[in-house]
């Protein structure tokens, strides 16, 4: 996935809520959008190069989306709203005969892609990973119960004999090992245990990051078990 819109660097100086951060860009200080609600506590330090993309909506107060940070040497891309769009891609690819569908409803949740052939149903959840700690991505960042919740579906659709799959977005290259983050949120972690013993396909991947583009790269291995 490219961004088609320009993307240009700032240096990121605080963030006052989770929804803006002001940015030193060409020597000016700029409130911008930060396209990730999570914490990303470890990426938004001060002096962080970020990578900007100008909004194309001449109405909004933010003219820049925050959608990448550099750190050690790395960039994480940040922008939430990636994910779905690289995994669908991917999927594409991965299953060149089947019929792929975004934002599928199945009871009580929307999942973010399914994927038929024959009457042969599987749902598939994307889940965006920013958190790294030594070489290991790590997710969620912030507790979520909407993601507790999305793994319960996915477990009651593969017991109603439908295919479920969760697929970890991992926003940065060169991860070693994926693991739910157990301290953060202990219930999701523990729901996708269940997932897991359940028969739902857990899968993780990192990818190629550039300033204005990400792509699926390598499968990374998943552990289930805290540190």
């Amino acid at each position: 996935m490219i961004y088609s819109c320009p993307i240009i660097k700032g240096v990121f100086l605080r963030r006052p809520n989770r929804f803006i951060a002001h940015v030193l860009l060409s020597g000016r200080e700029e409130v911008c959008h930060v396209k990730n609600t999570g914490r990303c506590k470890e990426l938004l330090v001060e002096n962080a190069v970020v990578y900007l993309a100008e909004s194309a909506n001449p109405l909004r107060k933010t003219k820049w989306d925050i959608v990448a940070v550099e750190k050690q040497g790395r960039i994480f891309n940040i922008d939430s709203q990636i994910p779905n769009d690289v995994a669908r891609e991917f999927v594409a690819r991965a299953y060149p005969d089947y019929a792929v569908k975004r934002e599928v409803f199945y009871k009580n949740s929307r999942f973010d892609l399914m994927i038929e052939k024959d009457n042969a149903k599987t749902f598939i959840e994307v889940k965006g990973v920013t958190l790294e700690k030594n070489n290991i991505a790590m997710f969620p960042d912030a507790p979520t119960e909407r993601g507790k919740k999305h793994l319960l579906e996915l477990i009651d659709a593969k017991k109603n004999g439908l295919g479920a799959k969760i697929i970890f977005v991992i926003q940065f290259d060169g991860a070693q090992e994926f693991r739910p983050n157990w301290k953060t949120d202990p219930q999701f972690a523990a729901a996708l245990v269940k997932a897991k013993e359940s028969g739902v396909e857990i899968c993780a991947y990192d990818c190629f990051i550039t300033a204005d583009s990400i792509k699926i790269n390598n499968e990374v291995k998943v552990c289930l078990d805290s540190f």
